[in-house]
């Protein structure tokens, strides 16, 4: 028998923590869950349903916790088990759900399992990850890159074969296809159900199939075969069936490859995968493609570009699945930064990009710190921690040779991973009030002036600009249900757009740049007769008639 599934997050506003940067109680230097437990009730203030978490797990931290030894051990660095069970407990007293961070593509090499699995080819463990003998010549399997540079296959002494790893060496690929490594995981879905986690975002969820082929990728080193394999859609219907679907927990899964016109394959209530997935196609608009640099070859971003993907998806998904909504979280720079202006415009630009974002049909995903308009840092390249970003240096400055030290460190400043990585800016006291002893990552230099505390008193605050939009869609079915329709396709300067619920009609506008800009254009299309302003990060405007000032934005009933 099937239990008819919540549908809580088709309502909810979640707000992502990277507990290692949110908040310090120890003067270790490092974020940890009381660190969270304090902060629930500015949480709560916002207004947000539920948190995700990034992993807490015991790990080695080669990969900020993305490389897990223990799935159902926390961390000491982040507090104990005790710690997590109240922070669960104290979160749904205040009606806020926790979703945990799932890795289940890769393990640490430290873990329990990866250790057995590496003694021998005939024990329980052996067939937990990807083991293969070399070419004849004793060179790797296949070319296959990894998605932190060089090959994703290393030779392991003690059992004398190469295993496979899409990311750090450090990180293992579990071997999906053995039965039992599936149980495993479902078992710790079960562990963590138990103690009231709500729901799960799934790290590179789509790659948990591999081609049992082994085909060599037409380029080397490349990532090519890492996404979307032939049993994928299986894996994770399973998954359903044996956990989200009988627990009723929330699903939201990374899936890199994904296009609006596929989204559904896993999304579809029908098909019974996933609730949501997070799509990475809209973050490219700034990326050079089929570049040899890859992610690091920047050009300047394309905003009718990112309207047109934005919309397929609002267009592909309704009906026929939901839509995760998100411009910021852990793995991606700050979006003013990034898009926009994070000087001379930064609440306009903060809060331009937030009306957009939420005015949309999908869950709305805020990270850290994003409520309040915080920047990426500009640091030299010996200050940045992450492992992505050493490794790509070392592949394309230090061997290819196809950027210059200047050309990486440019595309750092604006795409790199750690400008999201950066503590939490709380108040303008040491180290941003986000601890008392040496921070494990250099705080922002700006947080005198971009802080919680600075930001709440402000007549500009964007932590309150975010409140009203959260409140907006709890309060209005509108942005729940109504139609969508993309206005002015081709401009490249506005995002706008109608929303449409039975007779009411609702314009969401912002301009995405610096100019002055007349509406004639938009007024003729959309017919406006009447209008009420429903929110406006320009506190003096209140109807349309007029020009729009830089990075203005409004939703307006018309």
């Amino acid at each position: 028998m099937h239990t008819k599934r919540s549908e809580w997050w088709k309502d909810a506003v979640i707000y992502q923590i990277y507990p290692k940067s949110y908040n310090d109680t120890t003067g270790s230097g490092v974020g940890d869950i009381n660190g969270i437990i304090e902060k629930l009730s500015y949480l709560e203030a916002l207004g947000v349903d539920a948190l995700w978490l990034s992993p807490v797990y015991l790990s080695p931290q080669i990969d900020n916790g993305y490389d897990i030894t223990d799935y159902r051990q926390i961390d000491p660095m982040f507090g104990t088990n005790e710690d997590m069970y109240r922070l669960i407990e104290q979160a749904h007293q205040r009606g806020i759900k926790i979703i945990m961070d799932f890795v289940a593509n890769h393990t640490s090499d430290q873990c329990s399992w990866f250790q057995e699995s590496r003694k021998s080819k005939d024990n329980f463990f052996s067939d937990f990850y990807i083991w293969k003998d070399g070419k004849a010549d004793g060179s790797k399997p296949n070319n296959w890159g990894s998605s932190f540079g060089g090959s994703a296959w290393t030779w392991d002494e003690s059992r004398k074969q190469y295993y496979l790893h899409y990311y750090a060496a450090e990180q293992p690929d579990l071997n999906w296809e053995n039965p039992n490594v599936r149980q495993y995981i479902y078992d710790m879905m079960r562990f963590w159900k138990q103690k009231g986690v709500d729901g799960w975002r799934m790290d590179v969820v789509t790659s948990i199939s591999k081609d049992q082929d082994f085909p060599d990728n037409e380029r080397d080193l490349t990532t090519a075969n890492q996404q979307n394999g032939p049993r994928m859609h299986e894996f994770i219907h399973e998954m359903n069936q044996e956990i989200l679907t009988p627990l009723d927990m929330m699903s939201v899964g990374e899936s890199p490859a994904a296009k609006s016109w596929n989204a559904w394959e896993l999304v579809s209530p029908k098909r019974q995968e996933l609730d949501m997935i997070f799509t990475f196609e809209h973050m490219h608009i700034d990326r050079k493609a089929g570049d040899i640099n890859g992610r690091w070859a920047l050009q300047k971003p394309d905003l009718v570009a990112l309207k047109q993907i934005m919309s397929n998806w609002q267009n592909e998904l309704r009906d026929n699945g939901w839509n995760a909504l998100y411009f910021e979280n852990h793995d991606r720079a700050r979006v003013i930064s990034r898009w926009g202006n994070d000087s001379n415009y930064r609440y306009e630009c903060a809060t331009a990009f937030a009306t957009i974002l939420h005015g949309l049909q999908g869950t709305p995903y805020i990270y850290q710190g994003e409520e309040i308009g915080m920047t990426n840092p500009k640091f030299e390249l010996d200050e940045y921690e992450d492992i992505e970003l050493r490794g790509n240096y070392q592949h394309f400055v230090e061997q290819q040779k196809t950027l210059t030290e200047t050309e990486f460190l440019d595309a750092v400043h604006k795409i790199s991973r750690d400008n999201a990585r950066t503590p939490m800016q709380w108040n303008s006291g040491e180290n941003a009030g986000f601890t008392t002893g040496k921070s494990w990552f250099k705080v922002n230099p700006n947080y005198t002036d971009i802080n919680v505390e600075q930001d709440l008193k402000s007549e500009q605050s964007i932590f309150a600009y975010y409140q009203q939009l959260i409140q907006l869609r709890k309060q209005d079915t509108m942005l729940r249900v109504g139609s969508y329709q993309l206005l002015l396709p081709e401009d490249q300067r506005l995002f706008t757009y109608l929303r449409q619920e039975n007779d009411r009609r609702w314009i969401v506008l912002a301009n995405l740049s610096e100019e002055m800009i007349e509406l004639n254009e938009l007024l003729e299309l959309s017919n406006i007769t009447q209008e009420k302003v429903i929110i406006s990060n320009y506190s003096d405007r209140y109807r349309v008639m007029d020009l729009i000032r830089p990075y203005e934005a409004f939703i307006i009933e018309i």
